[in-house]
C-alpha cells in the first residue's frame, strides 16, 4: 500500500519540488535530444561526408537502443533503486553526447549515439518512476500532468534552440549542451532526491529475459528502421518473433521475471498500454508527415514549420497540470474516451487544407484540437498506468509505458511511410497521365514517388510541363496527407473506444 510505502521511503514536502524537478530535466533530456538532431542531420553529413542512407543511423541507433533497453531499465530500477539507476543513466547520456560531439568520423558518431540511448534507456523509466515513489495517490496524478506539460515545454524549444545552435557554432554544439544539462540533472538528483530501496532487493535480475527482450527488439526496430534490408527483412521479423516468444516463454516460468506478465491481468495497465501504443502512433505519425506538406507544399520555411507547433506545445505545457489532476474528480474511463476522440476530430480537420492554404484558416484550427485532445488524454493516460500497478513494480511499469509509446512512433512511421508511398505513385500517375505527360517522363517520375513532395521534373523539362508536374505532384501529395490523417484519426478513435472498455468499472483512485 502506498502508506506502508511511504512508511518506508519518507520523501520530505520540501523535497518533492526538487524531485518533480529532477524528473523532468531527465525526460527533457531525451525529448530533446531526439528533436534536436534532425535539425543537425544537413550539417553533420557535410562535415563528415556521409551518405543518406548512413546519415539515417545518426538517428535510428538513438531509437534502436532507446527501444531495446527501456524495459531493462526500469527493471534495473526496481532491482537496484531508482535514484542510482537515474543517476546512472543520466552520466552515461551526458558522456555519450560528449562523445558526439568530439566525434570525427561518422562510425564514432554513431556509436557515440548508441551510448547516448543506452543512458536514455536507464533515465526515462525512472523518471516516471521517482514520481510514483514519492507523491502520494491523491497528488501523483498532479505531479504527472505538470511533468507532462513541462516535457512538452522544453522538447517544443529544442528545435528552435537546435536551429539556433547550429547555424551559430556548428553541429556538435547541439550535443556539448546535452553535457551541462546531464550534470545539472545528476546532481539534482544526488543533492535533493531521496534514497529509495531497491523494491525487488534479494531478486535476482532476470539477465536471461533482458537479453531475450532486448534482441528481440532491437532486432524488430532494427528490420523496420534500415532502408537497406528489405530483401531480409521478413526473416529478421521472424526471428525477433521467435526471440519475443522465447521471452515470453522465460517470463512464464522465471522465479523472479524481469517482466511479471500479471501485470498484464489487469484490464486497467493492458487496456491502457494498448491506448498508448494506437495514439501516440497517430501522434507520431501524424507529425512526422505534417512538415513536408507545410515546406514541400505549402512553401513554408523551416523556422514557419517550426512555430507552426508552438501552440500545440503551449496547450499541452499549460494545460496537463490541470488535466492530471481530472482523474481525481471524473471517470478515468470518461476522461481517456474523450480525449482521444478529441484528438481524432483534430486529425480529421487537418484533412481539410488544399494546396496554399492559409495557415489560420487551414492548419490551426486541426492542431488545437489535437492539442486539446492530447492534453486531456497524455497525464490521465500515464496515471492510469502507474495507479494500476504495485508500487514495488512502478519501474517495469514506467519502462512498459515508454516502451509502448517508442515504439508506436517507429511502428506508425514505417507503415505509413509504406502507405504513403503506394498512394502517392497511385494517385500521382494518374494525375501525369490526365495532365497529358509524355509516358517516358511519367514512368520516370514514378519510379522515384518514394521521394514523396520532395519529388522535382528533371531538368531540361519545358517550363509549362514542368509547372504541370509539379502541381501534379503538390495535389498528389496533398491527397496523401489526407490518407495519413484520416488514418491517424482512426487510430485516435480506436484507443478512445479501447478505453471506454478496458476501463469499465474503473473507480477514482481519490
Amino acid at each position: 500500500p502506498a502508506t506502508e510505502l511511504n512508511r518506508r521511503n519518507p520523501c520530505p514536502q520540501r523535497d518533492k519540488p526538487w524531485v518533480l524537478a529532477t524528473a523532468i530535466l531527465g525526460s527533457s533530456l531525451a525529448f530533446i535530444e531526439g528533436s534536436v538532431v534532425n535539425l543537425a542531420l544537413p550539417a553533420i553529413q557535410s562535415s563528415l561526408q556521409a551518405a543518406s542512407t548512413e546519415l539515417l543511423w545518426v538517428v535510428n541507433v538513438y531509437l534502436l537502443m532507446l527501444g531495446s533497453f527501456m524495459l531493462v531499465g526500469g527493471s534495473l530500477g526496481d532491482h537496484f533503486g531508482l535514484r542510482r539507476i537515474f543517476i546512472l543513466g543520466t552520466g552515461v547520456f551526458g558522456l555519450g553526447a560528449l562523445a558526439c560531439a568530439f566525434a570525427s568520423s561518422l562510425p564514432l558518431l554513431v556509436a557515440a549515439r548508441a551510448l547516448q540511448g543506452l543512458g536514455g534507456a536507464l533515465l526515462v523509466p525512472a523518471c516516471l518512476a521517482l514520481i510514483s515513489l514519492h507523491f502520494d495517490e491523491h497528488e501523483r496524478g498532479r505531479a504527472i500532468g505538470t511533468w507532462a506539460g513541462a516535457s512538452a515545454l522544453t522538447t517544443a524549444l529544442g528545435p528552435v534552440l537546435g536551429g539556433w545552435l547550429v547555424d551559430s557554432w556548428g553541429w556538435p554544439s547541439v550535443f556539448l549542451l546535452m553535457v551541462p544539462l546531464a550534470l545539472l540533472t545528476s546532481f539534482l538528483a544526488w543533492w535533493r532526491v531521496p534514497v529509495d530501496r531497491p523494491l525487488r532487493k534479494g531478486s535476482r535480475l532476470d539477465y536471461p529475459g533482458a537479453l531475450l527482450l532486448a534482441a528481440a527488439l532491437g532486432l524488430f526496430i532494427y528490420a523496420l528502421v534500415d532502408p537497406l534490408v528489405q530483401s531480409s527483412r521478413l526473416t529478421l521479423f521472424l526471428i525477433a518473433l521467435a526471440l519475443g516468444a522465447a521471452f515470453l516463454w522465460r517470463e512464464a516460468r522465471a522465479t523472479a521475471p524481469m517482466l511479471p506478465l500479471g501485470l498484464f491481468r489487469s484490464r486497467a495497465f493492458s487496456g491502457a498500454n494498448l491506448m498508448t501504443l494506437l495514439l501516440y502512433g497517430a501522434l507520431s505519425g501524424g507529425l512526422y508527415f505534417l512538415p513536408f506538406d507545410l515546406i514541400q507544399v505549402q512553401g513554408y520555411s523551416a523556422l514557419e514549420a517550426g512555430a507552426v507547433f508552438l501552440p500545440f506545445a503551449l496547450i499541452l505545457g499549460l494545460g496537463s497540470t490541470y488535466a492530471g489532476g481530472l482523474i481525481r474528480r471524473f471517470d478515468p474511463r470518461a476522461i481517456l474516451t474523450l480525449g482521444p476522440m478529441i484528438t481524432a476530430l483534430g486529425f480529421a480537420a487537418l484533412a481539410l487544407p488544399g494546396t496554399h492554404t492559409a495557415y489560420f484558416t487551414g492548419f490551426l484550427p486541426g492542431i488545437l484540437i489535437m492539442a486539446v485532445g492530447m492534453t486531456v488524454s497524455v497525464a490521465p493516460l500515464t496515471t492510469v498506468v502507474m495507479g494500476s500497478v504495485s508500487e514495488h513494480q512502478g519501474g517495469i511499469a514506467s519502462g512498459v509505458n515508454n516502451t509502448a509509446s517508442r515504439l508506436a512512433g517507429v511502428l506508425a512511421v514505417a507503415a505509413l511511410t509504406t502507405l504513403a508511398v503506394a498512394e502517392f505513385s497511385s494517385v500521382l500517375l494518374g494525375r501525369l497521365q490526365q495532365a497529358r505527360i509524355p509516358a517516358v517522363l511519367v514512368q520516370g517520375l514514378v519510379a522515384d514517388a518514394a521521394h514523396l513532395a520532395e519529388l522535382k521534373p528533371p531538368a531540361g523539362v519545358p517550363a509549362a510541363m514542368s509547372a504541370a508536374v509539379s502541381d501534379a505532384v503538390a495535389q498528389s501529395y496533398v491527397g496523401t496527407f489526407r490518407l495519413l490523417v484520416l488514418v491517424c484519426a482512426g487510430l485516435a478513435a480506436v484507443s478512445g473506444l479501447i478505453a471506454w472498455f478496458s476501463l469499465a468499472g474503473a473507480r477514482r483512485r481519490d
